[in-house]
């Protein structure tokens, strides 16, 4: 063999190596400029995992519980390899990303895709435009996300600044529940029945309940600091059913950033945050080494008259000993005073609603909000619970004994399809299948949505959807309803961040509210918490071609059927208009 064939041979052998690395370790594929391609797989598989004193078998990423990090800088592609090894059905979704024009990456099932089978394997392949900031993915069907769910970090392009100081390090924080049986058997027999779901065990910080759970003090999520340095904290609620307040003993946070957009930073001692949103803050520490440690608690907001898991995860912040300590008789780390916060009473709405008004985009000339000023389509949704009739011969356990609980968006609780809708949307010219595209622009029948409600609770059920044109401008007033209680209720919508460009009490006055509108800089993000007994005004512009989701993140009432879709048209250009699917597209 000549010198130069074995050359050859070398730098692929090489090349091959070091393909094969990136693949397998893809935190170290960390590129000196932007737009690279990351590349991930994720393995589903079951891992016993113990927590509570109970070890049980859940679906795991890699065997990892939380999930792994995936981490990207903004303009980065990600191709995420995903395979199946479980008796369940999966499906990703990645939560917050803009999926622009990579709709069949987006991952609901039986929305944008089928779910991956026992034994399959799928791509998710997208790229992330125009974003920064903390995001995550979850398992996007049944109650699979309880488990199967991780942080998304994604950096500003290299020589872009964050608009504050560089903080001493960065540390992902995802709130969860811990369930000690499985939520499977938990959401299917709330189903069969009619009756409300089984709570959680614990919360969790990092997976970890914390000590204030029983046989837990080992399972505790710990951070350690330095004095007079500043920690990027990055907030996840990852929970199934819970919003949730945060708060660190003795400290304060800035927020700074809101689902992946930055924001006019505020300072606070005490962070609510839903399903589904997160939040960039930062800790500044005390400026000299304070003989104690501290509790970070997080425990639940109750808006809602049914059960729920009356109880607290903690973390412990620790700050790292000085150098000489020992030389000096430093207390021992075990026997320091540990302080604990206050966090807000578990309904404390009048908290809730300051915090979020509180929440204001940016809005400078290299971080604008680009808020629609003018408005092509209205819409009002009314959102909240309401009953099913009990099948005959059957022993329901819902409100009055004879129904089976429900929840509608305009009267309408979501039959689930089982052929995916973006499939069916982008082949119904050759396959002349048919879209139900007839969902209400607003309440069918109007009442007193906030006050005595309606001696009819029943709704009604089916696969309706609304369509848009491209470019199309909305503004959406989504309205709470006290059927069955007045509730809080996180509404997420794919495929978009929006702005909150108003929110109030009582019944939207279509004549009076509108007035106090803030057009100049609402805060942008991609789950919104619509107020218990109140309403909330979002806009948002159709951009992007595709079949997207929106549901309330509180997964019991997704599961009701509080969830609908909108379908956006293509534009007239090439670069307006949805691909092909990928040939990998799981079949149902």
């Amino acid at each position: 063999m000549g010198a130069s064939s074995f050359l050859s041979v070398a730098a692929l052998f090489i090349t091959l190596l070091l393909m094969t690395s990136l693949w397998l370790l893809p935190e170290l594929a960390i590129a000196k400029h932007t737009g690279v391609t990351r590349q991930y797989q994720f393995d589903i598989k079951m891992q016993n995992v113990t927590r509570l004193c109970h070890t049980k078998s859940i679906v795991t990423v890699n065997g990892q519980f939380p999930g792994p990090k995936i981490f990207a800088r903004e303009g980065d592609q990600l191709v995420i390899k995903v395979v199946n090894h479980v008796q369940n059905n999966i499906s990703l979704h990645w939560h917050g990303i803009r999926q622009l024009r990579s709709g069949w990456a987006d991952g609901p099932a039986y929305i944008t895709q089928c779910p991956i089978q026992t034994g399959q394997t799928y791509v998710y392949n997208f790229t992330i435009v125009g974003q920064r900031g903390t995001l995550w993915w979850h398992a996007h069907i049944s109650w699979l996300r309880s488990t199967l769910y991780g942080p998304i970090v994604i950096l500003p392009q290299h020589n872009v600044s964050y608009p504050f100081a560089k903080p001493e390090k960065e540390i992902p924080i995802i709130f969860g529940e811990w369930f000690n049986v499985d939520t499977e058997a938990i959401i299917k027999q709330a189903l069969q029945t009619g009756g409300g779901p089984n709570v959680s065990d614990a919360y969790t910080i990092n997976g970890l309940p914390g000590p204030l759970y029983n046989c837990s003090a080992k399972d505790t999520f710990k951070l350690k600091v330095k004095p007079g340095k500043t920690y990027l904290l990055r907030l996840i609620n990852a929970a199934l059913n819970d919003e949730l307040f945060f708060s660190i003993a003795n400290h304060t946070f800035t927020v700074v950033d809101a689902d992946a957009v930055y924001v006019k930073p505020f300072t606070t001692d005490t962070l609510l945050i839903a399903p589904g949103q997160t939040n960039n803050v930062l800790l500044k520490t005390k400026s000299h080494y304070p003989n104690a440690t501290f509790l970070m608690l997080a425990r639940p907001y109750v808006t809602g008259q049914g059960t729920f898991d009356n109880s607290t995860t903690a973390g412990i912040l620790e700050y790292e000993l000085p150098s000489k300590s020992s030389s000096f008789g430093t207390t021992p780390l075990k026997k320091l005073p540990l302080f604990k916060p206050q966090l807000p009473a578990l309904n404390d709405t009048s908290f809730a609603t300051k915090f979020a008004k509180k929440l204001r985009s940016l809005a400078t000339a290299q971080f604008p909000a680009n808020v629609p000023q003018t408005v092509d389509r209205r819409f009002f949704f009314t959102v909240g619970l309401g009953t099913n009739p009990c099948p005959k011969n059957h022993t329901c356990q819902g409100p009055n004994n004879n129904t089976m609980f429900a929840a509608s968006i305009n009267n309408i609780s979501f039959a689930m399809p089982t052929t995916a809708l973006l499939q069916n949307h982008f082949f119904r010219q050759s396959t002349n299948a048919i879209l139900t595209t007839t969902f209400p622009t607003q309440p069918l029948i109007s009442f007193n949505y906030t006050g005595t409600p309606p001696n009819n609770t029943n709704v009604s059920n089916g696969t309706k959807l609304v369509v848009l044109p491209f470019n199309t401008s909305v503004e959406l007033i989504m309205q709470d309803t006290s059927i069955l209680g007045a509730e809080s209720h996180p509404l997420h919508l794919h495929g978009f961040n929006f702005f909150v460009v108003g929110q109030g009490f009582g019944n939207y006055n279509p004549s009076k509210d509108p007035a106090s509108f803030n057009l100049i800089d609402p805060v942008e993000r991609n789950t919104v918490g619509v107020p218990v007994g109140g309403w909330v005004a979002i806009r948002f512009l159709a951009d992007n071609p595709g079949v997207w989701f929106m549901h309330c993140h509180l997964e019991i009432h997704t599961s009701w059927g509080l969830k609908m879709a909108w379908v956006v048209l293509d534009g007239k250009l090439p670069n307006q208009k949805l691909p092909p699917p990928p040939s990998d597209l799981p079949k149902c």
